[in-house]
């Protein structure tokens, strides 16, 4: 089981996440490459910040599950928005998506830029991520 905490030695966390994870043995790493929010057709899921973070998510989930993992499994994202203006809806979805994954508040470790644009004008969220899978 992935162990996540927060010494009380630094500051607590500013947000939904754990200063540290840990992976025990017996685990395998998975990297999850910057998923932007597009549906199955390549087509962005809107024009906002939530609608394209939560297309995002949804395809995280995707992608864990074709790893024979789930979202526990997550020890590390990395969140970039492009731009202040679009933190409200990304922070919303975050917050829902964090609340049905980890009910208990047991966080993954987790980063987050503002960025002045990401690879598109219209791309508004990407987020990449690390799960450790049992093998």
């Amino acid at each position: 089981m992935i162990k996540r905490w927060n010494p009380s030695t630094v500051a607590a966390p500013i947000g939904m996440y754990s200063h540290l994870a840990h992976v025990p043995p017996g685990h395998e790493l998975v990297v999850i490459s910057g998923q932007v929010g597009a549906l199955s057709d390549g087509s962005l899921a809107g024009a906002d910040a939530e609608a394209q973070t939560e297309a995002v998510f949804a395809n995280l989930e995707r992608l864990l599950t074709a790893a024979g993992a789930q979202p526990q499994h997550l020890v590390k994202v990395f969140s970039m928005v492009a731009g202040t203006e679009h933190l409200t809806g990304f922070r919303a979805v975050v917050k829902r998506t964090f609340t049905r994954w980890y009910p208990d508040g047991d966080w993954p470790a987790q980063s987050l830029i503002v960025a002045a644009a990401l690879a598109r004008p219209d791309i508004l969220v990407e987020v990449e991520a690390m799960a450790a899978v049992p093998r």
